[in-house]
């Protein structure tokens, strides 16, 4: 696996409408032009397009096993695009989501098929944030609040409640695995709150 190089490589995960996205960008205003934001599926132009057909439609539209394949060429385009410039530059890069989401929803919660995800993954990609922040919350709390966004991306919200506790369970077993990377958040509390946690803890990563 490669390392992300000077600036740093942060990514926030968690379950459908955990607020998750709002931090992420959070800490990015706080760390003002040291920061590149970005997101997944997405954050180059390819893999925007290829985010509109895996966030919206119908639940059942694909199956785990394409999902995988369509995530995995996102993040290619993301990676050649977006990530490995910021990178170079020296930026702290903030995605949105990255590989563990794909651990989770895909190879843990829609279908044991965390093997696959992980020979794609060191495969096509090759790279690990170098600190991921995992905001926690309450997946029935956390779902309320993303289906009332309405933002015809929740093709994975439509998935239901079951769904959303078994990405918890994948996210928490994800942290308990992985405790040198993965930072759990509680993020049941104020936006502001939660953002200051964060803030804490990245810098206190940084000087680490």
């Amino acid at each position: 696996m490669g390392r992300a190089g000077a600036g740093g490589f942060v990514s926030f995960e968690g379950i459908d409408g955990s607020g998750k996205s709002t931090q992420a960008r959070l800490l990015a205003e706080a760390l003002g032009a040291q920061a590149v934001l970005t997101r997944e599926p997405g954050g180059a132009e390819g893999a925007e397009e290829i985010r509109r057909l895996l966030v919206e439609g119908d639940p059942a539209r694909w199956s785990p096993e394409t999902e995988i394949l369509l995530f995995t060429a996102a993040r290619r385009d993301h990676l050649e695009k977006t990530i490995r410039p910021a990178l170079a530059a020296g930026k702290t890069l903030i995605s949105d989501r990255f590989a563990d989401s794909t651990r989770v929803y895909q190879g843990a919660a829609r279908a044991a098929l965390r093997p696959m995800v992980d020979q794609l993954h060191d495969l096509m990609i090759g790279l690990e944030p170098d600190l991921t922040f995992l905001i926690d919350m309450d997946p029935e709390a956390a779902l309320a609040r993303g289906l009332a966004r309405h933002s015809g991306e929740d093709r994975f919200e439509e998935l239901g409640l079951g769904f959303q506790q078994a990405l918890r369970a994948g996210f928490l077993d994800l942290a308990r695995t992985n405790p040198h990377r993965i930072r759990v958040i509680d993020g049941a509390r104020s936006a502001d709150v939660v953002a200051a946690d964060v803030l804490a803890q990245f810098h206190a990563w940084g000087t680490a």
